[in-house]
């Protein structure tokens, strides 16, 4: 049985410096996200395209999704297989490519999570549920490039 699942956001550009967008250099690429009850993101697009270094832009989010996505599967699995995580963080990396035309699109995302487990015997089977995490991953799923997994396993 599916069940529908619903998400509203709403995008606000801050960007008009007076004169809209009388020109591609006249405007600022500011914008707030606001999602109901939740705290506003300041965004912008990437330096390489006018954005503010500052602020997240769209494929920041994108990378981070994917991995928090990952992550939060990748922990509800541990969870039903006994494996315990003291401790996790990905270092997650992408490769957006830029066509002639000026459009591009990501070619693939590599998740380097370190996750820390209380127990060596743990280890192979937190290593296995990477992969699982990956199959049900949301985001994951909903990308047309690969979602690569380079897991660290420790021991404390």
């Amino acid at each position: 049985m599916s069940k529908d699942h619903h998400y509203k956001a709403t995008i606000h550009w801050t960007g008009n410096k007076g004169t809209g967008t009388s020109s591609y250099r006249n405007y600022e690429r500011s914008h707030t996200i606001n999602i109901e009850n939740k705290a506003s993101i300041e965004g912008s697009s990437d330096p390489a395209f006018r954005g503010d270094k500052i602020k997240h832009n769209p494929e920041d989010l994108l990378l981070s999704s994917l991995s928090s996505c990952h992550m939060l599967w990748y922990l509800h699995f541990c969870s039903e297989e006994g494996i315990i995580v003291t401790d996790y963080k990905d270092e997650a990396t992408g490769i957006m490519t830029e066509t002639a035309d000026g459009s591009g699109h990501f070619t693939s995302v590599t998740l380097h999570p370190t996750v820390t487990v209380t127990e060596e015997s743990m280890i192979e089977k937190a290593k296995e549920l990477h992969h699982k995490a990956g199959q049900f991953c949301f985001i994951a799923r909903s990308v047309n490039f690969p979602v690569e997994h380079i897991p660290t396993l420790l021991v404390k």
